[in-house]
């Protein structure tokens, strides 16, 4: 076996190059055609990294965790194809692993992929003389559960079969560019998590305990001061109960029962519910009071500070490029669900800046261009398309919005429902988009999005049901699918806008440090935040020429940028 590091020589920039590494053990990788090489750990961290400075392959690897062990040793890829991002991609849901990838870039029945046994005297490991695919063709589940990553030269091994399982999803996606270019930035975005998790989300920690100080007081000292703490927050809503009245504020029964002896009947206690009875009694304004500062202490008090906040004023968590169902970016530790109070906490660091950048209006406006709608993309010219819609419409602008969102959702009451009569009239090719995705789910046919994703609907009916349940499932069902074929492609088009930013705002020492839905944030020497607000804007551009579908009318895509040290000074 080959085992030269030296150099990158006849690896054109570019060019797939497939490579399997283990911490401690060495590396092996291998171009399309020519000779795998091999390393020891050291060794081949050195070269790995002369590769990406002086070539610029595009790196194959199986999964994320050697995206991470790349990040984590100081190697940011430019290009990337990741297997198990692909087999998503082609597959949908989110279950995974070379298992799974393996057999399906075979055609081979996934429920017959062998499952490993614990090794005793009965169950001994079933590796065919140290071969990794079995004769009934799926790959053995030793190899699977880790036995090719402990040698070099089963690391040589496993790089071929990458190639191999390349060659075919390149031949799956070769017929629809798009969904080819999905591939590969869906790649990079899991780089870009590796990135994510590794560098973190600037806080300071003075104030963020201040913020939440603000809420739930001090720091307990101890069990018992924590519970004394609790029975204060809770007394400045049962303040205003009837004398004698004892609520477990907790209990949405109790809560209501509480809202009931005060003269205040609601259906439930929803947040959204009871900001329609703010006037109603004072205990409605200290019960939303309370409720912020509960989910503050249960969830982003001092612990989950503690947890995820490192010495070094970063914030982190773990990163999934997609959900599994339409594609968006995940991530736990809050940071995709962060109250807005504790955003004055998130600033940059010493002569740095962030530049946000929130697109804007997103959903209708992929609407329009996946669908090829010529009227609805005449109205994503406009800064406020939902404006050119209502006049369309006829109706007032509100009403205009609640129609389109409802159309893409699946909500045909309330009060955008008379409108949805006029959408089918103005934009019925986009009407008629959403309709046939609707119908298509209903009857459980799996949906692939514009970039190529699968949703997987099929399955999901069950025989057994009555024609009533049948009937409401379907519904559901038509719902989930409509918007999914719109949600999937703008989580598509996003993360092509961020691996874009990420690789053009590089040079300039800036870093993507939050995806939060369909906002960026950016962090960036400030020298330089006017020129890097200016590349986030070029890359969105970029980003819509390259992915917008060439067939369909040009559709504006807007993003709302702005250069602030604090995450609250976006407006």
């Amino acid at each position: 076996m080959p085992g030269s590091i030296d150099s990158g020589a006849g690896f054109e920039r570019g060019a797939v190059l497939a490579v399997a590494l283990t911490v401690g053990v060495g590396a092996a990788w291998k171009p399309l055609d020519g000779d795998v090489r091999t390393a020891t750990w050291n060794e081949a961290i050195e070269t790995l990294r002369d590769l990406e400075k002086e070539v610029g392959p595009r790196w194959l690897w199986w999964s994320g965790e050697t995206a991470r062990t790349f990040v984590a040793n100081g190697i940011r890829p430019a290009r990337c194809w990741d297997l198990e991002v692909v087999y998503r991609l082609l597959a949908g849901g989110w279950r995974a692993g070379p298992g799974r990838v393996w057999a399906d870039a075979n055609g081979l029945d996934a429920d017959t992929i062998p499952e490993r046994s614990p090794v005793d005297l009965f169950h001994q490991p079933t590796g065919e003389d140290d071969r990794p695919v079995r004769a009934d063709g799926h790959l053995d589940p030793e190899w699977v559960a880790g036995k090719r990553a402990d040698t070099i030269e089963r690391l040589a091994v496993w790089v071929d079969l990458a190639l191999r399982v390349h060659s075919m999803q390149a031949d799956r996606l070769g017929n629809e560019p798009a969904h080819a270019a999905t591939a590969r930035s869906e790649s990079a975005a899991g780089v870009l998590c590796a990135e994510l998790e590794t560098d973190g989300l600037p806080i300071d920690r003075p104030a963020a305990e201040t913020v939440i100080s603000s809420y739930i007081g001090p720091r307990p000292t101890d069990a018992r001061h924590a519970e004394q703490l609790e029975l204060e927050r809770d007394h400045l809503v049962l303040r205003h109960a009837p004398a004698g009245s004892d609520f477990d504020l907790r209990n949405p029964g109790q809560v209501k029962s509480l809202l009931r002896r005060v003269g205040v009947e609601v259906p439930d206690t929803r947040a959204s519910r009871l900001e329609g009875e703010l006037k109603a009694h004072p205990i409605v304004p200290a019960l939303l009071t309370w409720r912020k500062a509960e989910r503050i202490a249960t969830t982003f008090g001092y612990g989950w500070l503690d947890e995820h906040v490192g010495p070094d004023g970063r914030l982190r968590g773990s990163w999934a490029g997609s959900d599994g169902a339409a594609g968006r970016m995940t991530a736990t530790a809050g940071l995709h669900n962060m109250p807005a109070d504790l955003r004055p906490a998130i600033i940059a660091g010493t002569d740095h800046v962030f530049v946000r950048a929130d697109l804007g209006q997103i959903e209708p406006r992929v609407l329009a261009a996946v669908s090829g709608d010529e009227a609805l993309a005449r109205a994503s010219r406009d800064n406020d398309m939902y404006q050119p819609v209502a006049e369309r419409l006829r109706v007032e602008r509100e009403i205009a919005k609640v129609a389109v969102l409802g159309a893409m959702y699946g909500q045909t009451t309330g009060k955008g429902a008379e409108a949805l009569a006029g959408l089918e009239r103005g934009y019925p090719v986009a009407m008629g988009y959403l309709r046939a995705a609707a119908e298509s789910a209903q009857g459980g046919h799996d949906l692939r999005t514009y970039g190529g994703r699968c949703v997987r609907m099929s399955g999901s009916i069950d025989p057994g049901s009555s024609d009533r349940d049948g009937r409401t499932r379907a519904a559901a069902r038509g719902r989930y699918g409509r918007n999914a074929m719109v949600q999937g492609a703008a989580a598509e088009l996003f993360k092509t806008w961020a691996v874009i930013v990420r690789a053009r705002t590089e040079s300039l020492g800036a870093r993507i440090v939050l995806c939060l839905h369909d906002e960026l944030l950016v962090h960036t020497p400030a020298a330089v935040g006017d020129r890097t607000a200016a590349a986030v804007d070029d890359a969105l551009e970029e980003a819509a020429s390259r992915w917008a579908p060439p067939r369909h009318p040009a559709v504006r895509f807007v993003a709302d940028t702005s250069v602030i040290e604090r995450w609250s000074d976006a407006k």
